[in-house]
């Protein structure tokens, strides 16, 4: 039995992720968890994340997975270490690959960061930054509103960009040349975003750093699947899935054929 990457995110903006390593590793078996009864996660008080993301590793655990990602940067900013010292399978954030693919980008050192409440409440992104390049100028901001728009299947929406202007509106004079999109729901708006931002700036997701940062560790510890093998994809959501289900075929368009299972969560609040 092929070993699948179990990648997990508060709802569907990890499909940003995920189709970048169905793209970089077409060989590789996905099984994708999207926690919609309970998003977003930017919201929530810290130990609530921790808890929830805890759960859904303890469920992806059955498949008996090679590697987890967090595709959610508020829960890899708030769990990645504590998921790291307590399950013995490599575990792979978001965060970092996108501080890196920034700092590969920046010409001037002008950075700014858009995410969660709860992602730029942790200054994840301002700590990673800093940590490879300290001269940098960092300039965060939190984006409430733009993970449930996408969530709500409307992030082609023609309202898009006028609700995207809205949220972007405190940062969109400072003169950076490059944005992180310190969310993985956000890619999903990038069109709207680079609308706003204009063409100066370059917008940053961790998508595609991430998937080669699997591919790094995965080829390092012998895990990358034999060539030639057709994957199996699985998603799994844990509420509607009707809805989950269009943004993923919207999103991945016909690279896989997705049935969402429904998954109960413990314990929703």
């Amino acid at each position: 039995m092929q070993q699948a990457i179990a990648i997990l995110d508060s709802g569907v903006g990890g499909l940003t992720v995920a189709k970048e390593v169905m793209r970089q590793l077409p060989q590789e078996k996905v099984v994708y968890f999207g926690d919609t009864a309970r998003t977003p996660y930017g919201p929530r008080p810290a130990d609530e994340v921790r808890l929830f993301t805890r759960q859904i590793v303890e469920y992806l655990l059955q498949f008996k997975p090679k590697m987890i990602i967090i595709a959610c940067n508020t829960a890899t900013a708030v769990s990645l270490e504590e998921l790291r010292a307590r399950f013995d399978i490599p575990i792979v954030g978001v965060i970092v690959p996108g501080a890196r693919a920034a700092i590969k980008s920046t010409r001037t050192g002008v950075i700014g960061v858009i995410g969660t409440e709860g992602t730029i409440r942790s200054g994840a992104y301002e700590q990673a930054l800093r940590r490879i390049s300290p001269g940098l100028q960092v300039h965060s901001l939190a984006c409430p509103t733009l993970a449930p728009f996408v969530e709500r299947g409307l992030f082609r929406a023609d309202e898009a960009e006028t609700v995207v202007r809205e949220a972007l509106e405190p940062i969109m004079n400072v003169p950076m040349d490059c944005l992180i999109l310190g969310c993985t729901h956000y890619p999903f708006l990038a069109d709207a975003i680079g609308q706003v931002m204009g063409p100066s700036v370059k917008l940053i997701s961790s998508a595609d750093e991430t998937a080669r940062e699997v591919s790094t560790v995965l080829y390092h510890r012998g895990l990358l699947a034999e060539t030639g093998i057709l994957p199996m994809h699985q998603f799994f959501c844990s509420g509607d899935p009707k809805i989950f289900q269009q943004i993923a075929k919207s999103w991945l368009a016909e690279q896989i054929s997705i049935t969402p299972v429904v998954w109960q969560v413990p314990n929703i609040v």
